[in-house]
């Protein structure tokens, strides 16, 4: 195993085996060496070699990569491209694909598809940076007419950045242009007001497999799931198993697969659903690779499961090997 860490100037540099350096600790990853040897991938598919880059010293391959674990979020590790550049170089890896990747990071083509697919799905508009820009009257108009509470999201970002709760139509113009710092398309989606956060994993065992499901409480302090609740205080309470009826649960499961196949995913994914009151299911949106530190709901949804953490990530080894590149 050679672990890669990408700075945020787009460098990949390599960090050592040290077990107690890249040890997950309280479910945080550790911090990238910037300082550390740059490398760079040969994206001949003759070689795919992973090439490493010192000073004064001519590049010399640390030998060929046989599969790529991409451990990213967000632009550039989790919206295609890096899969792109792997299809490229002809090797192997875990997740979806070049277009489920970026289906399901563009939140408003992602919805789109769900409706196709006849999965219920909030009321939304999306509003480009053209339409911003040109005539930012009727987006705001459009966004007035959705419903009295909304929440504006940046299309493609994750983690929950640059996402507010908007319950007044006079400060919709503020949090759009909050969101577009993070992405110039916007969507903004009505509130479900009364509704449980529930979540399930899917991974492809021959056919899309779902796991048990969890479902995500955040306590007071917070109106919603931000980044703070993910990632900076324990103001979010994650049951695993769900409380949720046989038959409940199952219909969730089933429309986590669904999800999974309309977008064209592979591999792994986390489908994030609301249950309202009146037990409606409706889908939220798609994680094409979810959380990944042990205490992550995605590896406890699957221990809840029967497959345990080194199982999981074996499992998902496996089966990027299998599937291999190019068309399929």
């Amino acid at each position: 195993m050679i672990p890669i860490g990408i700075t945020t100037a787009g460098h990949w540099v390599l960090q050592g085996n040290d077990a107690d350096r890249l040890s997950i600790h309280d479910g945080v990853l550790p911090s990238v060496d910037r300082n550390a040897p740059e490398v760079a991938l040969n994206v001949d598919p003759t070689a795919a070699d992973l090439m490493i880059h010192q000073p004064n010293q001519l590049p010399e391959s640390l030998g060929r990569v046989d599969v790529v674990f991409p451990v990213l979020h967000g632009p550039w590790g989790e919206d295609g491209t890096i899969q792109g550049l792997l299809e490229m170089a002809g090797v192997p890896y875990v997740g979806s694909g070049v277009l489920g990747s970026a289906l399901a990071m563009d939140k408003g083509f992602m919805k789109a598809i769900f409706e196709q697919a006849g999965l219920a799905v909030t009321p939304y508009e999306v509003i480009t940076d053209a339409q911003w820009r040109l005539d930012r009257e009727a987006s705001l108009l459009r966004v007035r007419n959705l419903c009295e509470v909304v929440f504006v999201k940046p299309a493609r970002a994750g983690s929950s950045n640059g996402i507010t709760k908007v319950c007044d139509p006079g400060l919709l113009e503020a949090a759009i242009e909050a969101a577009r710092i993070h992405d110039p398309k916007v969507i903004v989606e009505a509130a479900i007001l009364d509704a449980r956060e529930i979540e399930c994993g899917v991974i492809v065992d021959g056919a899309p497999k779902a796991s048990r499901c969890a479902e995500i409480i955040v306590r007071s302090g917070h109106e919603f799931y931000d980044f703070e609740a993910k990632y900076l205080d324990d103001s979010a309470e994650l049951v695993v198993p769900a409380d949720l009826s046989p038959g409940l649960e199952s219909q969730v499961q089933a429309l986590a697969i669904r999800a999974f196949e309309s977008l064209a995913c592979e591999g792994l994914a986390r489908v994030d659903f609301f249950v309202t009151g009146a037990g409606e299911v409706v889908v939220n949106e798609i994680n094409t690779m979810p959380g990944f530190t042990p205490i992550s709901m995605f590896p406890r949804m699957w221990a809840a499961s029967g497959l345990d953490y080194p199982a999981l990530i074996d499992h998902l080894v496996r089966d990027a090997l299998k599937r291999g590149t190019g068309l399929r």
